[in-house]
């Protein structure tokens, strides 16, 4: 009876030697599963550190954001444009899907009445507005005789044959007004060029620029001088462009409007 009892209960391992297999086994069997299920899913993949494809320039590339914020454009000097690109940057907004009433460009039908009431009309409503069209399409930096060019423009790609006025003779420089004995050039205002340019970011905190006052996220940037803040005004620093997006400001603007946010949060 005793010997049918150990004979019942017996096992495979034997020795000492085959209870150390047995667990290296145990432990084996599965990483080397792991391993070769790694392998059939990825089929063998190896990355080329040094292909064209790992390069700086394409990984930058393939990080960069889905979208861009552009804060601005340069433009031709104020007064320099012509009818028909101040109606593509301002007027077709509107006129060009005929929002709120206004008249579709090219649509005689709609301008007959307006073109019956004269250029002259036509301009004044446009510069001081009429009904939901507010004054210079809305953009109050537009001049006078931009404002008349989209009108004429407009107007004439409706059947009207308004003449469009020539851009008036350029004033002389600051330097050559003062050797004629006229006033200096004008003394930047920082506290303008925030609030129209650099308050787009700096009010909210966009694209991690430091918030207008807030002296802890300003602390460190102080710190490095005003003459590191203005160079990277100047000539943008990662996400935020040159001049804050708007080429046409004057060095002295944008490092004015650098002081007037450093000296409201120290």
């Amino acid at each position: 009876m005793t010997d049918v009892h150990l004979e019942e209960h017996s096992t495979p391992i034997k020795t000492p030697q085959q209870l150390i297999v047995a667990v290296l086994l145990a432990f084996l069997v599965p990483i080397l599963s792991i391993v070769m299920l790694v392998q059939l899913v990825t089929g063998g993949l190896q990355v080329d550190n040094t292909g064209a494809l790992m390069s700086e320039e394409a990984v930058a590339k393939r990080l960069q954001p889905v979208g861009e914020v552009t804060l601005a454009q340069p433009v031709a000097g104020k007064g320099d444009r012509l009818g028909e690109d101040v109606v593509k940057a301002v007027c077709q907004a509107c006129h060009g899907a005929g929002l709120m009433n206004s008249p579709k460009i090219g649509d005689a039908a709609a301008w007959k009445a307006r073109l019956a009431q004269g250029e002259k009309l036509l301009v004044e409503h446009a510069l001081k507005g009429i009904r939901a069209m507010p004054a210079k399409g809305g953009n109050p930096d537009l001049s006078d005789l931009e404002v008349e060019r989209a009108v004429v423009w407009m107007a004439n790609q409706a059947g009207a044959k308004f003449k469009e006025l020539a851009a008036p003779a350029a004033k002389p420089t600051p330097s050559v007004a003062a050797a004629a004995g006229g006033t200096a050039s004008r003394k930047a205002d920082g506290t303008k060029v925030y609030e129209t340019v650099c308050s787009v970011c700096h009010a909210a905190g966009l694209l991690n620029a430091p918030k207008f006052g807030d002296k802890t996220a300003w602390k460190p940037r102080i710190a490095q001088g005003l003459a590191v803040l203005h160079e990277h005004a100047l000539k943008g620093i990662r996400a935020m462009p040159a001049k804050g997006g708007n080429a046409s400001l004057p060095d002295g603007d944008v490092t004015a409007a650098v002081d007037y946010m450093v000296s409201r949060s120290e």
